[in-house]
């Protein structure tokens, strides 16, 4: 984009922006076009579209750290030095409203009796003459800043001119006293010595202070009538979350109903059950389930339904203990330590294991939590369980003396982070280190997160706070190998900081290049790369805004063993990784053993699992075919079923690739009807010619630090003609392995240790030459 098309674009989003409330102003994004608009001529960007941009930087921060920071403070400073823009004063009104929130003398002056000792009195005097120079300070600042404020009201033809204009002589009013008081200190003070004091001092001195109160309770209440927008601090809070917007309205809701019940507390009404604090969150990793739960402890605090905001937190290490009688003593001493706030179990379901022993103490910790809310300390604490979705329910239903104490209206479930939810959070943790992303850090971040997004393991808000600390290591050690330390280097992280760095060896070759150098499989070649081509298109289709074809990578590999179906499906994985249709592109290879079990149920868990691991990549199922019932006692159909049911779930997230032999193959399509129809491609192996195997064993032993002469080759290439082994490549690879260990025999027994005896692979080395020449 050109700086002229950039600035026009600039003007319409800030017009836009200027529409919405300050609650839906996004930080990251403003500072973003604040630091992009710097490099636009000033004709296309003018100081009101800056000051503008400022005002709510300054505005979008307050309303995310919910504190006048050193950020805000500046960039509200620098938006106000144009003054006569509407905005920037309304930007204006609404921060120093919470400013000017300033209580001034509100904890009163110390005594001074006439019966106390001269070195009493003088130790008080300085103690009130240094509240008073403090005083002075903060009326200064108040002063200087209600001037700001009522020349910004008078630009937004606000009707608090009158009231704004009143706080101005109040604070004029008690400044005049500050100084007239430290006068009157002063002389007070030197009346002072022994047990005499001018009883006149005295009295002025104490007129003084009571003026002084007096004129800062007017202010305190002069303060206390601005119109803010006042909300306790949890809910404060739940605004600045981002996302999970059924949590908040369910939060909004509870916590107004604990708020009518203690109003009708209050009134004298009650019932029968007091509303329950405890509570169960559900949620994958990096959800926000431990700031949720803190939250709620501060929404408790706000309502005076708990006397403390305080969380403690724990885990299954910090209640269970490793003989008996030491379960239920942590437990205890974790609850009276909880007694007044919130006591907050991560990962609870781990309390309960499925292979729990007599020796697991899990049981006798949950049982010490329930006797405790149920008795001794009932309603004296909350409690707050989270873990995953699935396990929280297993969890629960295993003990019903647990479930009870946890109603179903407590229940709140997180659902993951959306992309562009995880891109806010993803700035909002630069913008805390002080840095903002350039555009194109924000498009790397946005893949990083896609690659990273595979299965429920996924971290959500906890992945990218490491990819952005990452980000940040990655440009900081960039810039200091360079010493490029410029301001655009300590505040901005581009697009390179965000790339994925993989210290591994890296293959010089391409996947499609990796395909291309296999030997032979011509017609396999053709296949793939009709494939690929398939998928590039639709890429450029979608690119384009054109409408895109359902892509089906599913395949069927058919062939004898040894004809490169594991390495074909190796590198097919690689080569829909790097053109972005799979995340991880890795091969994850599983026979019938490790999909079927021997007991009901078992084997969809099997089954389940061997997908889990391939998400993202390929699961190469090798002989298929086995997988088919063998009678009522066999589970290679629920294999089956289950293998539909999670490709249907996970789509692209997943290639399958069954192998086997061909004519063995249709009695499993034949299994279950949807495996037809996801399967809609066979690509068939055929057996080597024997020049290719001759070709596969060359390139073994060249991998493999070895040489043939071109003797060897000629009578292989003979002897591979008339006999061709069983195996193909796997069994090329086998006769090299022998080779190899008949060569280090020879070796040994000749006594030839040079470099040329070590490398060099003879005649006599390989076992089917031997058996030729025999014949």
């Amino acid at each position: 984009m050109n700086k002229e098309n950039h600035g026009k674009h600039i003007d319409v989003t800030v017009e836009e922006w200027m529409q919405y409330p300050y609650s839906k102003l996004k930080e990251a994004e403003i500072v973003r076009a604040l630091s992009e608009s710097e490099q636009i001529n000033a004709s296309q960007y003018s100081s009101v579209i800056k000051a503008r941009l400022l005002a709510m930087a300054a505005v979008s921060r307050y309303q995310r750290k919910q504190s006048f920071d050193i950020k805000v403070e500046t960039r509200i400073n620098e938006a106000w030095e144009e003054k006569e823009d509407k905005y920037v004063c309304e930007a204006v009104v609404y921060l120093y409203s919470f400013l000017l929130n300033e209580t001034i003398y509100k904890q009163g002056f110390p005594k001074i009796r006439e019966t106390d000792h001269s070195q009493g009195k003088k130790k008080t005097i300085a103690r009130v003459q240094e509240m008073i120079e403090e005083g002075i300070k903060e009326v200064n600042s108040l002063i200087q800043l209600l001037e700001r404020y009522e020349e910004a009201v008078q630009k937004v033809s606000d009707n608090t001119e009158e009231l704004v204009s009143n706080g101005i002589n109040i604070l004029k009013k008690l400044q005049q006293q500050n100084i007239e008081t430290v006068d009157i200190i002063k002389q007070y003070e030197s009346t002072i010595s022994g047990i005499y004091f001018s009883k006149e001092k005295h009295k002025l001195f104490h007129e003084a202070l009571e003026q002084l109160t007096i004129t800062s309770t007017e202010w305190n209440e002069w303060q206390a009538s601005i119109d803010r927008e006042e909300e306790e601090k949890g809910l404060k809070k739940l605004h600045t979350m981002i996302g999970m917007e059924e949590v908040k309205k369910k939060v909004h809701q509870y916590y107004y109903y604990l708020l009518y019940q203690e109003e009708r507390r209050k009134h004298g009404y009650r019932l029968q059950s007091e509303p329950s604090l405890n509570m169960i969150l559900t949620g994958n990793p990096g959800t926000g389930k431990t700031e949720l739960a803190r939250l709620l402890a501060n929404i408790y605090f706000d309502l005076g339904v708990l006397p403390r905001e305080e969380v403690i937190e724990v885990d299954r290490s910090q209640l269970v203990g490793a003989y008996v009688g030491q379960t239920e003593e942590k437990t205890m001493n974790v609850i009276k330590e909880a007694i007044g706030g919130v006591l907050f179990i991560d990962e609870a379901y781990s309390l309960k294991r499925g292979s729990a022993t007599g020796t697991d103490y899990g049981q006798t910790a949950i049982d010490t939590l329930v006797s405790a809310m149920t008795g001794e300390y009932a309603g004296q604490f909350a409690v707050i369980m989270a873990g995953y979705p699935e396990e929280m329910r297993s969890f629960l239903w295993s003990n019903p003396g647990l479930r009870s104490r946890f109603p179903e209206s407590n229940h709140i479930h997180l659902d993951d982070y959306s992309t562009e939810e995880l891109l806010e959070i993803g700035e909002q943790m630069a913008l805390d280190n002080d840095f903002s992303f350039t555009s194109g850090a924000v498009r790397e971040l946005k893949e990083r997160i896609e690659q990273e997004r595979v299965d429920e393991s996924f971290g959500n808000a906890r992945t990218v706070k490491n990819i952005v600390l990452d980000a940040i290591f990655e440009k900081g050690a960039a810039v200091a190998k360079t010493k490029q330390f410029t301001t655009e280097n300590f505040i901005l992280l581009d697009s390179e900081s965000f790339e994925k760095k993989n210290h591994q060896k890296q293959n010089t070759f391409t996947a499609e290049e990796q395909l291309q150098q296999l030997i032979g499989l011509k017609e396999v070649k053709e296949q793939v790369n009709t494939l690929a081509s398939f998928v590039k298109v639709q890429n450029i289709r979608k690119e384009k805004g054109l409408r895109t074809t359902p892509i089906q990578l599913h395949a069927i590999f058919t062939g004898p063993p040894g004809t490169g179906k594991t390495t074909v499906a190796k590198i097919y994985g690689q080569i829909l990784y790097e053109l972005g249709l799979l995340k991880r592109g890795h091969l994850v290879i599983a026979g019938r053993s490790d999909l079927v079990a021997a007991y009901v149920g078992q084997t969809a868990i099997k089954t389940k699992k061997m997908i889990k691991q391939a998400l993202g990549g390929v699961l190469f199922i090798d002989e298929a075919y086995s997988l088919v019932a063998r009678g009522d006692q066999d589970f290679g159909k629920e294999a089956v079923d289950t293998l539909v049911e999670e490709m249907t779930k996970h789509n692209e997230n997943l290639v399958v690739i069954l192998a086997g032999y061909d004519e063995k193959m249709g009695p499993l399509m034949g299994s279950n009807p949807g495996l037809k129809s996801r399967f809609k491609k066979t690509i068939t192996f055929p057996h080597y010619s024997s020049e290719e195997l001759v070709d596969i064993l060359i390139f073994y032993v060249n991998e493999l630090g070895y040489k043939i002469d071109q003797v060897v080759v000629d009578a292989l290439n003979e002897v591979i003609k008339e006999e061709q082994p069983d195996g193909n490549a796997r069994a090329m690879k086998d006769m090299v392995e022998d080779a190899i260990q008949r060569q280090a025999y020879r070796i040994i027994q000749q006594k030839k240790d040079n470099e040329a005896s070590l490398t060099k692979l003879e005649l006599d080395d390989f076992s089917i030459l031997v058996k030729g020449e025999k014949k």
